[in-house]
């Protein structure tokens, strides 16, 4: 239900949102949607079976987005902070139980992000069997550069992904080697939730993932969509 801010008991939180690239316009955040171990050799280096495994999904909240550029300081309660760089796609279109060849269509925009992890959080709660909310939904952990809208960019099915720590490649593959592309995650995800406009989805991560220090900097990028660069206070 939609009230009218005079009905509300406290102000209302600021809507999060993602630069819209080229202009001062800004793509409206609803929710972020995960997509966990979606290349084979990420996988592999997690101790997981790429041939086995359906893919699955994880949420950050809305309001973890950050800005291309900032400066984030090191996380409360990790002895382990990992980088990951990802493919992300801005929804534009409503849909629910999308089928792959229409999924697409539901693309406004693509943009460079990188998901940010404690990892010894992650891995404990998997241990566990306890959700990874406490590793993947911490304050800041979604840094997203400028969104290129589709009709700028088309959809990209291949070209670099990359990350470097203070200027030393660790990450670097290709699109091409999503274990499930764009459409078939949109088509899938859909069939659990409807998609909405203002949700982002974060693809997976290439191997090669470790671990960033106080005082570093990350840079990365996808061909074609532009790079992003954090630094970690």
């Amino acid at each position: 239900m939609i009230e009218s801010k005079s009905e509300f008991v406290i102000p209302p939180p600021p809507t999060s949102s993602v630069a819209v690239a080229g202009t001062k316009a800004r793509f409206p955040v609803r929710r972020i949607i995960c997509v966990g171990r979606n290349y084979a050799a990420h996988a592999r280096e997690m101790g997981r079976d790429p041939d086995r495994e359906p893919p699955f999904f994880f949420l950050k909240p809305a309001d973890t987005v950050v800005d291309d550029g900032a400066t984030l300081p090191y996380p409360p309660d990790t002895n382990t902070f990992h980088f990951e760089i990802e493919l992300v796609v801005a929804i534009g279109k409503q849909g629910f139980d999308i089928p792959v060849e229409s999924a697409l269509d539901h693309v406004y925009g693509y943009a460079v992000g990188i998901d940010l992890t404690r990892r010894d959080l992650q891995l404990q709660a998997r241990e566990q069997g306890r959700p990874w909310d406490w590793g993947k939904g911490f304050d800041r952990s979604a840094p997203i550069a400028p969104i290129l809208p589709v009709d700028k960019v088309g959809h990209p099915q291949s070209g670099r992904i990359w990350l470097a720590v203070d200027g030393k490649l660790k990450q670097d593959s290709d699109i091409a080697k999503l274990t499930w592309p764009v459409r078939d995650i949109i088509s899938i995800a859909s069939r659990s939730m409807e998609l909405m406009p203002g949700d982002l989805v974060m693809t997976g991560t290439p191997e090669g993932v470790g671990p960033v220090e106080r005082g570093e900097t990350l840079t990365g990028g996808v061909a074609g969509l532009g790079e992003i660069k954090i630094k970690i206070a």
